[in-house]
């Protein structure tokens, strides 16, 4: 075969391979993994759900029955959707949202559910393509109520469709390590934030951001309104992290007994994060792999743990591959 041909056929295969990219993140066409995989990791790893419990189960067939039932109805499939992701199956989530989006295509819900899972399968790019056709479409709309799937103690949902939005993309951006973006949606979401729960979580991401940009007077400026008495109803170790940070508390106060280890990731994280600003490597290396060996790895902590640690550092782990999801993170 000749030079030129050579060339041709590696042009039109690289051409076919972009297009078909392209078509597979705006259908959500997925990337192929193993069967009973959700994901690789970063560092390829295969990822795997552990068994749900009785009642998530129960919970997912009734949103199943009900969107089956009345399939014309935007909200019960958005339901259908968030107990797929419960129950761990990520990717058949991505599909049913898809579906959504296919139905409802002016519906941000679709984009932003949609989004969350593509981060928690590693799809920063896709997420962040989701995350911003909701911002467009949520321009101008008043904000609603998101509904917890999993009510905290009081029953109190403690987040709303525009700050979730914002929340998420910021996110999406910080772990694809475009800080710009990332500090422009998590300045969005503190104006979008109503409550201290909404206010602290999003706080707490836009300091690591202005930090890892080295806009250090302006990160602690952004923690002035973070105050002990605050009514912080779900994000108790977001709100510990930030007066932390203001030097308020000590470290052996960042977590308690009641989080979860989905937030104790979150804490961990946070710390790692500000050993790293203070030039302590060796401090958070050994959180970082710390966070790594355990098995949530679909918590926001993990990934960005995950995210970091590619990034910086040359070690890897090779941990097994089996872990349990989390819930309304």
């Amino acid at each position: 075969m000749s030079p030129i041909k050579t060339v041709i056929i590696f042009l039109c295969v690289g051409i076919l391979s972009a297009c078909y990219y392209q078509c597979g993140r705006k259908h959500g066409i997925l990337p192929e993994v193993p069967a009973g995989a959700q994901a690789f990791s970063l560092d390829g790893r295969l990822l795997y759900s552990s068994q749900p419990d009785s009642q998530t189960v129960k919970q997912w067939e009734e949103a199943k029955r009900t969107h089956i039932a009345d399939p014309e109805d935007p909200e019960k499939l958005i339901w259908f959707g968030r107990w797929t992701a419960y129950k761990g199956d990520f990717r058949a989530a991505i599909r049913i949202y898809t579906r959504g989006i296919q139905k409802f295509p002016e519906d941000a819900r679709f984009y932003r559910h949609r989004g969350h899972r593509y981060i928690t399968i590693r799809e920063f790019d896709r997420a962040i393509d989701d995350f911003e056709k909701a911002v467009r479409l949520i321009a101008g709309k008043e904000d609603e109520i998101e509904p917890d799937g999993r009510p905290n103690s009081l029953n109190i949902p403690v987040s709303t469709l525009h700050n979730n939005i914002w929340y998420h993309l910021g996110l999406a951006c910080y772990l694809a390590n475009d800080l710009e973006n990332a500090l422009r949606a998590y300045r969005e979401g503190i104006k979008a934030s109503t409550n201290d729960d909404m206010r602290t979580a999003t706080t707490h991401w836009l300091y690591m951001t202005l930090r890892r940009m080295g806009r250090d007077v302006e990160a602690r400026e952004v923690l002035e309104p973070v105050h002990a008495e605050m009514n912080v109803i779900e994000n108790q170790a977001y709100h510990r992290l930030c007066l932390f940070y203001k030097g308020e508390l000590v470290l052996e106060e960042l977590t308690g007994s009641e989080d979860s280890q989905i937030m104790n990731d979150a804490a961990a994280y946070g710390l790692a994060n500000w050993f790293l600003y203070n030039g302590k490597m060796d401090e958070a290396v050994e959180i970082y792999e710390s966070i790594l060996r355990g098995d949530v790895w679909a918590s926001f902590g993990y990934i960005a743990a995950e995210a970091d640690y590619r990034r910086e550092f040359s070690r890897k782990l090779h941990t097994g591959g089996s872990g349990q999801q989390e819930n309304n993170l």
